[in-house]
């Protein structure tokens, strides 16, 4: 077996069609063994592949933005997308089947303080025509602090990635009241990236034969096998709640079988950084992104 070194920027349920690759034997099946990391809160993995320490991470679009609006060349491409849709949900305290966006004006919600998770936030409350700057936002840090500020009672609402709000619900803590993505619309949300040199590589073609298997694999399996199979890298959650989330998102269709990153997806999420003032320029397709390695 040949190991290939894995790191996620987060680690959520989110990101199933990469934890899947090994969760559910498809790397395996290709000779590869998953050496696999998690980035320290508030580091890219991109600083990972700048190390030589991974040959392949979770990451976001938008990650390439920042060095190409300073004139410099981004160190890693995309070459795969894993979400193309925002996966946040936002839960409140009770259940709300009538929630309005309306509602967080005025609200303490509890939230990621910048990055994709807030611009995306931000491009979900333009769309549903509120005024973001009206929200109390709390940011108290990232996802396990955030999650543990709205248990201990901050905030009226607070916006989470799957599984936590899942597990908020069996904890009777909150109800989700709603979904991020469908306010922000299909887009290039999170992805794959590599260095160029290692697109050409053997390793990346196997990868790339197991990531295709596991993007269908995502789709056909039930949300309880899925989750079965993922059960060990997520402790604190119950696998019903886990199933509940895996559910959720194939509902939601963030996991599209494709796997390249669609010209369509990308401009999309330039619109989004345009609009909250984030990007003061549109780049190239190509300076972002590139093709999957070929798999035959």
């Amino acid at each position: 077996m040949t190991v290939i070194r894995i790191q996620f920027t987060l680690f959520s349920a989110f990101y199933s069609p990469l934890i899947s690759t090994f969760t559910g034997g498809f790397l395996q099946e290709e000779g590869l063994e998953p050496d696999w990391s998690v980035a320290k809160p508030g580091v890219s993995a991109i600083e990972a592949l700048e190390r030589g320490e991974a040959d392949v991470i979770q990451s976001a679009l938008s990650q390439g933005f920042g060095p190409l609006q300073k004139g410099e060349t981004p160190s890693a491409v995309h070459f795969a997308q894993v979400n193309e849709m925002d996966g946040f949900f936002i839960t409140g305290r009770e259940a709300d089947p009538d929630f309005d966006w309306k509602k967080l004006e005025g609200a303490e919600v509890v939230m990621f303080g910048g990055g994709q998770p807030q611009v995306m936030f931000k491009y979900a409350c333009h769309r549903a025509g509120i005024d973001f700057d009206r929200i109390k936002a709390i940011t108290p840090g990232g996802a396990d602090a955030i999650d543990r500020a709205y248990r201990e009672g901050q905030g009226q609402y607070v916006q989470q990635q799957g599984p936590y709000p899942q597990q908020l619900e069996a904890d009777g803590v909150g109800r989700v009241v709603a979904q991020v993505g469908p306010k922000v619309g299909r887009c290039g949300f999170s992805s794959l990236a590599a260095k160029r040199e290692w697109l050409e590589t053997d390793m990346a073609r196997a990868f790339m034969r197991a990531y295709a298997k596991t993007r269908r694999y995502m789709n056909e399996a039930s949300a309880a096998e899925i989750a079965r199979a993922e059960k060990p890298h997520f402790p604190d959650i119950t696998e019903a709640a886990l199933t509940d989330c895996i559910a959720a998102y194939q509902r939601l269709g963030c996991w599209t079988p494709h796997v390249e990153i669609t010209r369509d997806a990308f401009e999309a999420t330039l619109d989004i950084y345009q609009q909250s003032g984030g990007l003061t320029e549109r780049f190239a397709y190509e300076q972002v992104c590139a093709e999957p390695p070929a798999i035959g």
